[in-house]
């Protein structure tokens, strides 16, 4: 009997993982090398999350919707870039999300950077109306203009793979 509850509470755990929300990352330099490992792009959100109504708004209408959260869970890593009034942050996270705004340019909320799995800038934009399944095709639509644009260079992959190299990663 107590073998049979045992199994069914492991399974009711591996089940319930399975179907967990994406866990957004704090901590850049793990995000990203999470990104590279597992080769998928990176959602940087610059929010302030206890007192901006649009940031609120995004994440009520979107993040927090299983559409969103079963396309993020198979295609993104998600990387909370937050600026809040109230909640404290270490000043090491304070400090990282301040170089992060000024890298990418950052001038109000909520702000959301696509980036490759190596890192490369692929597009900003923000909030957007019409929930979770339009802002996931707007996303794809984001990442396959990158995929899919001309260049003026003869070899992608090799700046690609210089990018990587010259990483740290």
């Amino acid at each position: 009997m107590n073998r049979q509850l045992i199994l069914i509470a492991l399974m009711g755990c591996f089940t319930a993982s399975a179907f967990a929300a994406p866990a957004w990352e704090t901590d850049f330099k793990r995000a990203a090398k999470k990104a590279d490992r597992k080769d998928r792009y990176m959602l940087l959100d610059f929010t302030g999350s206890d007192w901006c109504g649009w940031c609120i708004k995004l994440n009520n209408e979107v993040f927090n919707k299983s559409e969103f959260k079963d396309y993020a869970r198979k295609k993104l890593i998600l990387v909370e870039v937050d600026f809040p009034r109230k909640k404290k942050q270490g000043k090491s996270l304070e400090k990282q999300n301040a170089d992060l705004a000024l890298r990418y340019g950052i001038r109000g909320y909520p702000s959301i950077i696509i980036l490759t799995p190596d890192g490369t800038f692929v597009a900003k934009t923000g909030y957007k109306r019409g929930g979770a399944e339009k802002y996931v095709e707007h996303l794809k639509k984001l990442i396959d203009k990158y995929e899919n644009k001309p260049y003026e260079d003869e070899d992608r992959e090799k700046k690609r793979n210089d990018n990587r190299e010259g990483s740290g990663k």
